[in-house]
């Protein structure tokens, strides 16, 4: 047990470095960090006060979620997607999504997380605040995969929400991307309250399906854009 005690600093270190991806997984959610920009070691340090090596685990924990990329001799940027990443994080939407709520028991079910999620986004869009509404459309979905109490799986569609954010980023029209699928998420919503799992399923399905070609198309007139520039 003695060699335990010499590993004692790694776990702060390692909680610290998670922490410090937690600051910047939110961040680039935010925008703050858009797609392409290139991370400072020296000024992120500096602002949150920790070491090069902390932040450099933190940077690999975020490449490993591939919200992150290194590139040799240039630094560590924030992931520009490419087309066919939006359109293999919607496959696995589907497989996930789909299946959670195929795989659900007996109603009544527990769909307070997702009512309330669907009532923000309806108050963001009534305030015209359509980056709002993409974060609690993201949360809705986030909340129908908790429905599964399955924490790896959680763990696995963070992830992929997270690399869903960076497609926002690009996306120049946010209204038009997040404003048709309001009342379809009610919809599932309201399909789960009555105890009707198969509606629930062929509304989520349709649903994804038109949100991978709406968002694919208006990604690639993002990128387009960005390239003109």
């Amino acid at each position: 047990m003695s060699g335990l005690v010499d590993d004692r600093a790694l776990l702060g270190r390692t909680s610290t470095a998670e922490r410090v991806a937690d600051i910047l997984r939110g961040r680039i959610a935010d925008g703050y960090f858009p797609p392409g920009e290139r991370l400072s070691e020296e000024s992120i340090g500096s602002a949150l006060k920790v070491s090069r090596n902390t932040l450099r685990e933190a940077f690999r924990l975020l490449t490993h979620e591939r919200l992150l990329t290194h590139e040799l001799n240039r630094g560590v940027f924030v992931r520009v997607l490419t087309v066919e990443d939006v359109e293999d994080i919607f496959r696995t939407r589907r497989l996930v999504e789909c299946a959670v709520v195929r795989g659900l028991g007996r109603p009544p079910y527990a769909l307070d997380g997702p009512a309330a999620a669907v009532a923000d986004a309806h108050r963001a869009a009534r305030a015209k605040d359509w980056k709002g509404v993409g974060t609690a459309n993201i949360r809705f979905h986030g909340e129908l995969v908790a429905l599964a109490g399955s924490a790896r799986m959680d763990e696995l569609m963070r992830s992929v929400f997270a690399e869903l954010r960076l497609v926002f980023h690009v996306v120049d029209d946010p209204r038009r991307l997040h404003e048709p699928y309001l009342s379809r998420n009610r919809e599932i919503l309201k399909a789960l309250e009555s105890g009707d799992r198969p509606a629930a399923e062929r509304l989520l399905g349709r649903y994804l399906d038109d949100s991978r070609l709406g968002m694919v198309e208006a990604y690639e007139a993002g990128l387009g854009d960005a390239g003109e520039q």
